[in-house]
């Protein structure tokens, strides 16, 4: 493959700054546990809570960002919001990058 070609197959600039913006995103410790936690089912802020050992309002902090870059979705149900991961592209992305740091050399 020659170095014209390459170059015609980068996507556009917006493309490349979402990408990086999602991996910033991943890249927070805290909402990998929440990311781990909600892809074993959906759970309202209280289970996540206890799960991950944090405060209502950090736990609430991190969902709010973790939605607005559509990694997680939400539902209410009676008087609780119950979240869950916003689809199987998000599990995927998750599975992947566990399957890549646990595997052995």
């Amino acid at each position: 493959m020659d170095l014209t070609e390459i170059k015609s197959k980068i996507p556009q600039s917006d493309v490349i700054d979402d990408v990086a913006e999602l991996f910033k995103v991943l890249g927070d410790p805290t909402r990998t546990k929440i990311l781990f936690v909600l892809e074993r089912g959906e759970l309202c802020v209280s289970d996540i809570c206890e799960c991950v050992d944090m405060t209502k309002y950090a736990v609430s902090h991190q969902l709010r960002i973790l939605k607005a870059s559509k990694l997680v979705k939400s539902r209410r149900e009676g008087r609780e919001i119950i979240y869950s991961l916003d689809d199987d592209h998000v599990s995927q992305i998750f599975d992947c990058a566990m399957v890549h740091v646990t595997e052995e050399d």
